[in-house]
């Protein structure tokens, strides 16, 4: 069932009312809005449809051109807009001004009947043609600021962020005295760390470490290399030595 209820003037409204329709169901989804000229069936009764959506939705947008408060149609029982917005309130429902163009201004208490003097006291939105994308987007916002069933669909959303895996990633750093290496998921090494003097290797896989002097290789199941700055160094080796694959059978 619609959450927004789109009330407007024909011939004073249904224009931009048209444009909400459009912008706001692309945001939310068609069901999200009612709109009269889009939503009624063929063989449907305006009153009953009307009203059973009014009671049913959470906000309604009330569409104002710069003639809305003048209309005689608000002191009349029997027009349509006026009975949605005091339906609206009778059930306990936010009612949005939506002032089209630039001319329209904020509403005058003195300039309504009595029973729409409450409009006045409202926050109204502006919509206007050369900015009406950025006016419905920002109509958007508030609704789902009020709507919070509506802020949970919204299309335009960003997509939550991606959760990165545990662990360590990869990473290499160092300067001109050697680098140090961190990997995760690469074959079987292990962590590296390297200082001034040399590599330290601790892993199970083959590894080859490189510096500007010295080129050592270390393979097996661990192995350690320390190398002094000119002379080379002192290297251990222990576990099962590295086989060929062949050789496993």
């Amino acid at each position: 069932m619609p959450e927004i209820f789109i009330n407007y003037r024909t011939g004073d409204g249904n224009e931009v009312a048209a444009l909400l329709d459009q912008g706001l169901s692309r945001r939310f989804g068609d069901d999200a809005v009612f709109f009269a000229g889009r939503c009624i069936p063929a063989g449907r009764g305006f009153p009953r449809e009307l009203l059973t959506h009014v009671r049913r939705s959470s906000v309604l947008l009330a569409v104002m051109g710069p003639d809305w408060a003048t209309h005689p149609g608000l002191r009349d029982e029997d027009d349509w807009v006026r009975r949605e917005i005091l339906e609206a309130w009778r059930c306990g429902i936010d009612v949005i001004p939506i002032l089209r163009g630039r001319r329209t201004e904020r509403l005058s208490a003195a300039a309504l009947p009595a029973e729409l003097t409450p409009l006045a006291e409202l926050n109204s939105l502006r919509i206007d043609s050369p900015s009406h994308d950025r006016d419905i987007r920002h109509i958007g916002d508030a609704i789902a600021g009020l709507v919070p069933r509506l802020a949970a669909i919204d299309l335009t959303a960003p997509p939550p962020a991606e959760e990165q895996s545990g662990g360590t990633h990869n990473a290499i750093s160092g300067g001109n005295s050697g680098f140090s290496l961190q990997a995760r998921e690469v074959g079987e090494i292990g962590t590296i760390i390297t200082g001034p003097t040399g590599p330290v290797h601790t892993g199970s896989g083959a590894q080859y470490n490189q510096n500007h002097v010295h080129r050592p290789h270390l393979s097996g199941d661990g192995a350690a290399y320390v190398a002094g700055d000119n002379h080379g160094g002192i290297s251990h080796r222990f576990g099962r030595a590295e086989r060929d694959e062949a050789d496993g059978r």
